[in-house]
């Protein structure tokens, strides 16, 4: 990867996209990620050929006007667009290469955009036989910029490819998105988007860890999870995420395994760039544990059963669904109402309803919470630092590295309120004292403390 200073374009998505008449797009993978942006596609004027390996997963959107082929080859020819969405890179690897490949199918001057987050030397090795026919390349990985921001656009694209074939692609791109950034050559969006990962399942991991101590001292979670949104520790995960812990779903948008794999390329990641990455390591190490536990098809925020088992309890509030239909209740309707927050970036409008009634706390527990938040923040300052190296590692400057940390999933309460401690070699917080260096994990990411290496 080269090390050197990237330029970022940002687009935003304002009404329907404009586009050339007649271009045909080629999308293969109709999972839950790719069937929303397949419903875009159709519904902004485009024609769409579709592939997966599951025909079933299809329904909706040929029922929606795409139209199905048996192979990844048939459905890109005469594309000028073909999008891959797929879990894992041998996924998509063997969705673009061989005999019935997208590749085999795909003319010279067309444009094959990878939306999946994968492996970034899969991503060149693709890109690479690709260029030998004529074909373009762009790594688009999406974060969502909510919970399932993909259901109705709200995602933001980390785009690395030649610019032309960005400037042939984004219309496409906004259509099906919010916000792009252009950010350099194929295989930096893939570690852009690591980056912005790392945050959030840092971010999930340690709020269910302090749900977890706070039901352990006797706090109901709902009342423990509405202190934490309502506090400058809040986050994405916090507060669309945890819902699911809350509920008992563990959010069936994603599998377990889709997890395990990102911080493991993130891991790979750093030792490349020679990252120390403390808490990152820390955060692999708890989801490869989780991988190895649970079935890999398992809903992603079941990592967190690790520590409910390590201290004892469960989080979930019974009676309580989460107000999604990736929830426990598999029928709610799609969101509605949807907030603009002072960013910009825009959320559903969630009422949550608890069965539960809240309870008097006493004074050691209310002091819990204010400790718990304290350690949030700690944590969120911490591994907000650590996306920063893995950044400037890659070569991305600074306001780069902060735009796409707050267009993505992995923004927080405390990423938010830093725009202007970007340059600085270590983050400061409110009090002006420098968060010092670790001894030791910290316990809302490993429930025991574990000491570092010397």
């Amino acid at each position: 990867m080269s090390h050197r200073d990237f330029t970022c374009k940002m687009t935003s998505h304002v009404g329907a996209a404009h586009f050339r008449n007649g271009q045909q797009i080629a999308f293969i993978g109709t999972g839950s990620m790719g069937r929303p942006m397949i419903a875009k596609l159709l519904q902004a004027g485009y024609p769409v050929n579709v592939y997966d390996i599951d025909p079933a997963a299809a329904r909706d959107v040929l029922e929606k006007g795409a139209r199905w082929h048996n192979a990844p080859r048939d459905a890109a020819r005469d594309c000028e667009i073909v999008i891959t969405c797929l879990p894992l890179p041998h996924d998509v690897f063997d969705n673009m290469t061989g005999e019935q490949g997208a590749l085999a199918g795909m003319a010279s001057g067309s444009v094959w955009i990878d939306t999946s987050t994968t492996d970034y030397h899969n991503t060149i090795e693709i890109a690479r036989r690709a260029a030998a026919t004529g074909v373009y390349s762009l790594e688009a990985p999406v974060s969502n910029l909510s919970h399932m921001g993909v259901d109705f656009s709200n995602v933001s694209f980390f785009v690395g490819g030649r610019p032309e074939a960005y400037a042939l692609s984004e219309a496409v791109l906004q259509t099906i998105g919010a916000v792009s950034f252009h950010v350099g050559d194929i295989g930096q969006g893939q570690s852009v988007k690591l980056l912005t990962n790392l945050l959030f399942y840092t971010a999930a991991v340690a709020s269910g860890h302090a749900l977890c101590q706070s039901v352990l001292a006797g706090v109901p979670a709902q009342q423990a999870w509405r202190s934490f949104v309502s506090s400058v520790a809040n986050s994405v995960a916090i507060e669309q995420f945890a819902p699911f812990l809350l509920d008992g779903s563990y959010d069936c948008s994603c599998a377990l395994e889709i997890a395990v794999k990102d911080m493991e390329l993130t891991v790979q990641l750093a030792d490349e760039l020679g990252v120390r990455l403390t808490i990152g390591r820390a955060v692999e190490k708890r989801y490869s544990e989780a991988g190895r536990k649970f079935n890999r098809y398992d809903n992603h925020l079941r990592v967190v059963e690790l520590a409910q088992a390590a201290y004892g309890v469960r989080v979930q509030v019974p009676g309580y669904r989460a107000p999604s239909k990736y929830g426990a209740d598999p029928e709610h309707p799609p969101d509605q109402e949807f907030l603009t927050d002072p960013i910009g970036r825009i959320k559903p409008k969630r009422e949550h309803v608890f069965p539960l009634d809240d309870v008097p706390l006493s004074d050691i527990q209310i002091h819990l919470l204010k400790s718990l938040v304290g350690e949030l923040i700690y944590v969120n300052r911490l591994i907000l630092d650590e996306a920063f190296d893995l950044g400037r590692g890659m070569g991305l400057k600074d306001a780069l590295i902060y735009d796409v940390i707050i267009w993505s999933v992995g923004a927080s309460a405390w990423s938010d309120s830093r725009a202007q401690e970007y340059s600085n070699a270590q983050i400061v917080d409110p009090a002006g004292t420098v968060a010092p260096s670790l001894s030791t994990i910290p316990h809302l990411i490993h429930p025991f403390t574990e000491k570092l290496p010397s």
